[in-house]
């Protein structure tokens, strides 16, 4: 099948004749986009989202031949998108994790950027607040995970700190997503006697996500591999506190104490202190880490976003039609 695909671009690309192409992987699709593209002359928008870190979990063999299988992935990665006329990665932190491994190329640092109008207009309808007491009456505090139930998530950390809470903080826990990880989850939290406290929902609707971050107190991402993180934006569109591993890219959507926490990863004592610390806030501490986290999201407007990629596509169709001499 992905052989087979490789034709299909190439009449895709012929018939619509683009100006330039913007690929966000260098695997199968995005290659063969790259390659047909550079065969025809037309400029390459690059964007990187990928890290080995988001497949060593996967890999069962001796760690020697795991580290080498990663270096491979960088060189594999290098030699693709260096190639491009213009590269760009959702963090500074990503950038330089590109440095660091043996780019020198030029990267240019572009947020995913969520819709905030979207948020914005739901926490308007009263899809929005804390979760404190003072607006949910007696509701116990929750913590939020979105995101894909895959090893590298760690999102048995979360299952684990909220087990090690005092039991009379009655912290919950709402997982959202699909997964391998969705059964050994839940056992898990049976296993360590909080079953009833916490909630593997599976995939949901959108109006189901909404109210997920609208019952939640704060939100947590205990992953060691992103690059950005979408689930962790939209839960600061919501003006939520987040608790997110001092990993990677995670630290840039964080201030540590004003709208959250960071925590060392796989640390779950540390993690479990930090929720403690959210749950015994006052309304007014609690407030004040929300309005901390849509002061913090605002600079990840979506069409601030739109806006630079059209910029960059100018730029490079230009350069490619007029090249400096």
């Amino acid at each position: 099948m992905p052989w087979e695909a490789r034709p299909e671009i190439a009449r895709l690309l012929d018939t619509l004749e683009p100006e330039i192409v913007h690929t966000q992987a260098h695997f199968v699709i995005g290659r063969y986009a790259f390659s047909e593209a550079s065969r025809r002359g037309i400029p390459v928008v690059a964007t990187n989202h990928f890290m080995p870190d988001n497949v060593r979990p996967y890999v069962r063999a001796p760690k020697k031949l795991i580290d080498g299988g990663t270096a491979l992935a960088w060189w594999d990665l290098r030699r693709k998108f260096q190639s491009a006329d213009f590269i760009t990665v959702p963090t500074q932190l990503a950038a330089d994790l590109l440095t660091q491994n043996g780019f020198t190329s030029p990267i240019r640092a572009v947020s995913c950027g969520i819709d905030l109008d979207r948020f914005s207009q739901a926490r308007s309808n009263g899809l929005g607040g804390n979760g404190t007491a003072a607006e949910a009456g007696d509701t116990a505090p929750r913590v939020l995970f979105v995101g894909r139930l895959s090893a590298e998530k760690h999102v048995d950390d979360i299952v684990r700190a909220v087990a090690r809470t005092d039991p009379a903080l009655g912290l919950e826990l709402d997982v959202v997503g699909g997964g391998d990880q969705e059964e050994p989850l839940k056992a898990l939290a049976a296993e360590l006697g909080v079953g009833d406290r916490v909630h593997v929902l599976g995939k949901i609707s959108d109006k189901a996500l909404m109210e997920a971050y609208q019952r939640s107190t704060f939100f947590c991402m205990p992953s060691t591999a992103e690059l950005q993180s979408i689930a962790t934006l939209e839960a600061l569109a919501f003006g939520k506190p987040v608790v997110l591993a001092d990993a990677v890219a995670l630290p840039h959507l964080v201030r540590d104490g004003v709208n959250g926490y960071l925590f060392p990863p796989r640390d779950i004592d540390a993690l479990s202190e930090r929720f403690t610390r959210i749950c015994t806030q006052t309304h007014d501490e609690r407030d004040a880490m929300s309005e901390a986290s849509l002061d913090l999201v605002a600079t990840h407007d979506i069409e601030h976003t739109l806006d630079t990629f059209e910029m960059i596509y100018s730029r490079v169709i230009a350069e490619k039609v007029a090249p400096s001499a």
